[in-house]
């Protein structure tokens, strides 16, 4: 089964905790955070103290995508900020193995996230150590952006390189232009878990209408 993320960067945050709870009513399986330090990626959005609103406003796991430069500095204060879940990036790690012990050491889930100029096989080393690799399909630092379609074929590659990985546990998951059209080519190549962010958000007929579009475009497999 396909599990759907909404991501908070396209919520108004003026009502973040009723925009996160009605996804949560709405069937959302994972609240997916966009942390951006305006270094890494051309934005600036936010950190463990609204995390930590995140998480007191719902029940469902809190999935915290780190677009920042040195994030070992800040994993504690996530996961003291009630991450369920951290994925850092490959490109902001020149010590891989050691950031994923370290958040396997705070005793969360750790996850690579892979910009789409970065190939699979950076991260070759490490993906016995993976809870998740998520694979962006759009230039990370801003919601809304068109989905490039080129990263089909990786996604598919993705999926096969966890399933020799001998971790029957991690998830495969894509973040970037996820819409009903785009969600189930990319569900057929393999992703487990769609992160959406404008498509539920920014849907002219709100979150829950945005959610249920992109559950019916997916049919079957969620």
């Amino acid at each position: 089964m396909i599990l759907l993320a909404p991501s908070i960067l396209s919520a108004d945050f003026g009502r973040l905790a009723e925009q996160v709870q009605e996804v949560e009513r709405a069937g959302a399986d994972w609240i997916h955070v966009d942390v951006m330090d305006g270094h890494f990626v051309p934005n600036l959005t936010i950190g463990p103290v609204v995390t930590e609103a995140v998480k007191r406003a719902t029940r469902l796991p809190v999935d915290v995508h780190l677009m920042i430069e040195h994030p070992d500095r800040y994993l504690a204060d996530f996961v003291g900020a009630g991450a369920d879940r951290i994925t850092v990036h490959r490109e902001a790690c020149p010590h891989l193995h050691r950031t994923l012990s370290e958040i396997a050491r705070l005793g969360v889930p750790a996850g690579v996230a892979l910009n789409p100029a970065t190939p699979l096989s950076s991260v070759g080393d490490v993906v016995g150590d993976l809870e998740l690799l998520l694979v962006m399909t759009v230039n990370p630092g801003f919601g809304g952006q068109r989905f490039i379609r080129s990263m089909l074929p990786k996604i598919q590659e993705a999926s096969r390189l966890l399933a020799g990985s001998g971790r029957p546990e991690a998830v495969l998951q894509v973040d970037g232009g996820v819409d009903p059209l785009t969600a189930p080519e990319v569900a057929d190549a393999g992703a487990q878990v769609l992160v959406a962010g404008s498509a539920v958000y920014g849907h002219p007929d709100g979150a829950t209408a945005g959610l249920r579009a992109l559950r019916d475009a997916l049919g079957a497999r969620a």
